[in-house]
């Protein structure tokens, strides 16, 4: 395996309690207008720097807070308890609801060492559902919200009908272990070809720099628990992105989700080409963008 070295941006540390919470940081490009703060939540397999600042020799900008820190965004992101650089020694097994509660100790963080008024969240997953979570609880804090590879019910989600065959072994114990043929697996479940080799090994060998289990909470809620989140109390406004190929959840379920959102600033957006984890596919770009131009549309003048 090739160990990983992150550089280019700056290590910070929140506090939940007792637990340290590891954060990272890219600051915006100088000289380029302010968009704002942007706080990426990774999933349920992998800690923050292997999803969100990745580098793969020949694939422009695979770190995503790259791309989007030269377009003027303060760029974060956060390992959740239990994962990457941040505290695992508790005997949990680091749940939605305990994620969410990581996303308001950092959020806090961030916003007072920055001074920004609110964030802009982005949460693939699990990570989606820790984000919905979270500005559920405290929607002040968050002036857009983008849920990526989302899942509301579980209702005709083939990777979940899956993943219950094995609930009660995730239910016996607070991690599981995580391989490179682990690693494999998420890019061909649902269709492979979608994200090229080189890409594959490099997030690979970024996520097993870090860790080599994983926790089971995430796992156990999605298959046991869902839904988390009523979209009812989300109020932000609200991007649903959901891949042509992604098996985490049926179409049905993320447009029953999106119908039930209040706030009338919301888009639901099919990505072509697309699997489950969207930055590490061949049509990257393409999500960059999309998340770009949510994040940069104007509000509203007049709403009735």
């Amino acid at each position: 395996m090739k160990e990983v070295k992150w550089t280019g941006g700056e290590e910070h540390w929140a506090r939940k309690g007792d637990i340290r919470l590891f954060l990272w940081n890219k600051k915006a490009k100088a000289g380029v207008p302010h968009q704002g703060t942007i706080f990426f939540v990774h999933g349920s397999s992998m800690a923050s720097q292997p999803t969100f600042d990745l580098h793969v020799p020949g694939r422009p900008y695979s770190s995503a807070m790259d791309w989007f820190a030269e377009r003027g965004f303060d760029t974060w992101t956060m390992d959740n308890e239990g994962y990457g650089r941040s505290d695992k020694h508790r005997p949990i097994n680091a749940n939605i609801s305990n994620g969410a509660d990581d996303l308001a100790a950092g959020s806090e963080y961030i916003l007072a060492k920055t001074g920004a008024k609110n964030l802009l969240m982005y949460g693939i997953s699990s990570g989606a559902l820790k984000a919905a979570l979270f500005a559920q609880r405290h929607p002040g804090r968050v002036a857009k919200l983008a849920l990526d590879a989302f899942v509301w019910t579980g209702e005709g989600s083939p990777t979940l009908e899956q993943r219950k065959k094995k609930l009660a072994e995730f239910q016996a114990k607070n991690r599981r272990d995580i391989d490179r043929a682990f690693v494999h697996s998420i890019f061909n479940r649902d269709h492979s070809g979608a994200a090229d080799e080189a890409t594959i090994e490099a997030f690979a060998d970024a996520i097993l720099t870090l860790d080599s289990s994983m926790p089971t909470g995430t796992y156990v809620d999605m298959c046991s628990k869902l839904p988390l989140v009523d979209p009812q109390q989300i109020r932000n406004p609200t991007l649903v992105m959901r891949g042509e190929y992604d098996g985490i959840a049926s179409e049905q379920d993320l447009l029953a989700f999106f119908q039930k959102l209040p706030n009338m600033s919301k888009q639901f957006v099919f990505m072509e080409g697309i699997s489950h984890a969207s930055f590490q596919q061949k049509n990257y770009m393409m999500v960059y963008q999309i998340l770009h131009a949510f994040f940069t549309q104007q509000a509203p003048v007049y709403k009735g």
